[in-house]
């Protein structure tokens, strides 16, 4: 069996979702697991070359992960010189990913597209939408195979989804509910330190969870239910202190909580709450419920439950006797009849196969920027307070 090694720049992998999803959950569990094996006869290997500005969280990176991966060779290589490893300082590479800051991002776009390299990245990819496109027209323009994380479409309940809407499940969809959120602390009181970082919560270091969720919201809604139409939508700054990493308070700029209605071409409404600032009292941490003429689903990150319209209890509105359905009955569990990977990991794999073989890639840069004008016309939604055209 022959095998094809592919060398990545992994930038910007000491952050909590670098760390976590893209080095160890992915690239280093496909190393582990011995590649992707494209066929009996051929293999692709990664290997990876750390890079960051900060020498110490990449030499305890390095080390963890050359040992997690167990493979002989010690520490992953690392440096924090990477324009050198751009101009070949440390050998030839095929992929350059990026899970930097967003207001960074499109310099080292720029400097991997110079250098030639396919590029991989986080989103968003730029807080706004020309530079985002901009981005887009400039590794195009190149040549270059390119890719934005939508890991969300591998979750296993939006594959249970898509399965269910492709068996006709739901006949029309007549609407998508959204809900998304949890409590993050504020770092101000009770010693409980926030668990996410604090730039996100500052709009001037590219902070807020519209520009986060409207990218997400954006491929989710498009991949699964049609492309969209229109939109309202509001923000807010609910908390307006917050306490950051070195232990000073600072003012929140950016939003904590948006709320959105997207109409889709078709006529599908689908509404999506987005909340940092939120106790959980439901399945999980995101829940999207689906109802159609003929059932509906309600899917978090992992499970699925469905109701058909056969299975539909019908209750009468009557607020002066206890409730006597119990609603969480009559749902059945969609089962886990394949088994699950990490959506980062499969997402990883495919772009992988994309630059070996030229395999069909569709989540590319363009589709990144499309989030980004989908969050920018929410924005522009909120400021103006009216029902906004997505072009």
């Amino acid at each position: 069996m022959a095998t094809r090694k592919l060398r990545i720049i992994l930038n910007g992998v000491t952050g909590r979702m670098g760390t976590n999803q893209h080095l160890e959950r992915s690239i280093c569990a496909i190393i582990k697991e011995g590649g992707v094996k494209v066929s009996p006869d051929l293999t692709l290997m990664p290997e990876v070359l750390l890079t960051g500005r900060n020498e110490n969280k990449l030499a305890a990176l390095a080390d963890k992960y050359g040992a997690f991966i167990g493979d002989g060779r010690g520490g992953l290589p690392y440096t924090t010189d990477l324009a050198g490893a751009l101009e070949g300082k440390f050998g030839d590479f095929d992929i350059f990913f990026d899970a930097s800051g967003t207001l960074q991002r499109a310099g080292f776009i720029e400097m991997a597209a110079a250098a030639g390299l396919a590029i991989y990245c986080e989103k968003p990819t730029a807080t706004e939408s020309a530079e985002a496109f901009r981005l887009a027209d400039l590794v195009e323009a190149a040549g270059l195979k390119n890719g934005v994380v939508q890991d969300k479409l591998w979750l296993p309940s939006f594959r249970k989804v898509r399965m269910l809407k492709e068996l006709g499940f739901f006949g029309d969809i007549l609407s998508v509910r959204g809900e998304f959120g949890y409590w993050v602390f504020t770092g101000m009181d009770y010693d409980q330190p926030a668990q996410r970082p604090s730039w996100n919560y500052r709009a001037e270091d590219g902070g807020g969870i519209m520009i986060d969720m409207f990218c997400h919201w954006q491929y989710v809604i498009t991949n699964l239910f049609g492309p969209i139409d229109r939109l309202v939508a509001h923000g807010n700054i609910d908390i307006a202190e917050r306490r950051g990493e070195d232990g000073s308070a600072y003012r929140a700029t950016a939003d904590d909580s948006a709320y959105a209605i997207f109409v889709l071409k078709d006529g599908t409404v689908c509404q999506f709450n987005s909340s940092w600032c939120v106790r959980v009292r439901r399945d999980d941490l995101l829940t999207v419920e689906i109802n159609g003429s003929k059932g509906s689903a309600v899917a978090g990150l992992r499970d699925v439950v469905v109701q058909s319209a056969a299975e539909t209890p019908k209750p009468v509105w009557n607020p002066d006797i206890p409730q006597p359905i119990d609603f969480y009955e009559g749902w059945q569990n969609v089962p886990d009849n394949i088994p699950y990977d990490n959506a980062f990991k499969i997402q990883w794999e495919q772009f992988l196969r994309h630059v070996a073989l030229d395999e069909p890639w569709r989540y590319t840069l363009r589709e990144g920027a499309k989030g980004v004008q989908l969050a920018e016309l929410g924005m522009q939604s909120w400021r103006e307070q009216k029902w906004v055209s997505v072009p």
